[in-house]
């Protein structure tokens, strides 16, 4: 018996190391060149976003474009995921726990795509521990904008609002993910960064930490000035 137990034990060990070293490949492979698209992933210490052209963005046309031009000015896109009451909630962090605690350990929680405009360079307000810059290829950019926009529910072709945050002309619309402890924004954020080509681990993707490392490990990142004034 304890053979069999010590067998059974060490299984479970080599599945779980098997799970956390686990990587899904990325294809097609990131790019710049003639035609690239910069893009820009933003880390708040314990939530990602990724910043896009509005005009990248809107040039693919579809339900993605339409919620994208609903929203308010900006040259820019910043793109999230998150659980559609507690990503939404704008209370102080003290007064959420629990309902943060309803988002982690309940399963099958709606969920919303955040679509939040920028009027001026989204990584003014991140120093470069924070942030990364990509620079993708068209076909690259193509695969992160479908992975996006098949995250929206859709009524009739169209994206569903599900609520607007008042002043900045930040919008969130109805996605047909759940949201749970096993699959949280940074995992969302990190499936999106895949959908462009970057390799991912996704059972360490529940971290912001781990989304900026899949994009270091590309060798790909590009570094703008950081400039908080502009």
């Amino acid at each position: 018996m304890r053979t069999v137990g010590g067998f059974l034990l060490a299984a479970l060990l080599g599945a779980v190391v098997a799970l956390w070293t686990w990587t899904r490949p990325g294809v097609p492979a990131p790019e710049g060149g003639m035609g690239g698209v910069t893009i820009h992933v933003l880390n708040n210490g314990f939530h990602t976003d990724i910043a896009v052209p509005r005009a990248a963005l809107e040039a693919g046309g579809g339900p993605l474009a339409e919620a994208s031009r609903s929203v308010g000015p900006g040259d820019w896109i910043l793109i999230g995921w998150g659980d559609a009451k507690f990503f939404v909630d704008q209370s102080p962090m003290e007064s959420r726990i629990p309902d943060g605690l309803r988002a982690f350990f309940r399963p099958g929680n709606a969920s919303v795509v955040m679509l939040d405009p920028e009027t001026g360079d989204p990584v003014r307000r991140f120093e470069p521990g924070m942030r990364r810059t990509l620079i993708l290829s068209p076909e690259a950019f193509a695969g992160l904008r479908g992975r996006v926009q098949d995250s929206l529910a859709l009524t009739w072709g169209r994206p569903r609002l599900s609520t607007a945050r008042p002043g900045d002309g930040a919008r969130f619309f109805a996605s047909r993910e759940d949201f749970w402890i096993g699959y949280l924004c940074n995992s969302w954020t990190a499936r999106v960064l895949n959908a462009a080509g970057l390799p991912i681990r996704p059972a360490r993707s529940v971290t912001a930490g781990e989304v900026i490392g899949a994009v270091d490990r590309t060798g790909r990142t590009v570094s703008p000035a950081w400039n908080p004034a502009r």
